[in-house]
């Protein structure tokens, strides 16, 4: 299984409303060097099956690839019933194994 593949498995096994960092996942698909490879993972991963909005900035912010990226990500977060703090961050309670 390479890297990209591994990144799938790890995002696709964070629950509804709960979030992770790049950092996190790159550290659990086995290699805690290459959160910037989980961007690009997630950048072409699947376009079903593979939840990506659920993977956050490690300080609880979203990656502002696009405006729309982002009110979409948010979008999805929200109808999963994850709240964001008055500076649109992700509280930490949300992340996944924290």
């Amino acid at each position: 299984m390479n890297f990209f593949e591994k990144v799938y498995a790890v995002v696709r096994s964070v629950p509804r409303g709960q979030v992770i960092s790049y950092g996190q996942v790159a550290f659990l698909a086995g290699n805690p060097r290459m959160a910037r490879q989980v961007g690009w993972a997630l950048h072409v991963c699947p376009e079903e099956g593979v939840p990506w909005h659920r993977v956050i900035r490690k300080d609880g912010s979203l990656p502002a690839l696009s405006p729309e990226s982002a009110d979409e990500q948010r979008r999805l977060l929200e109808e999963e019933g994850v709240t964001f703090d008055e500076e649109g961050r992700v509280p930490r309670r949300y992340f996944e194994g924290l």
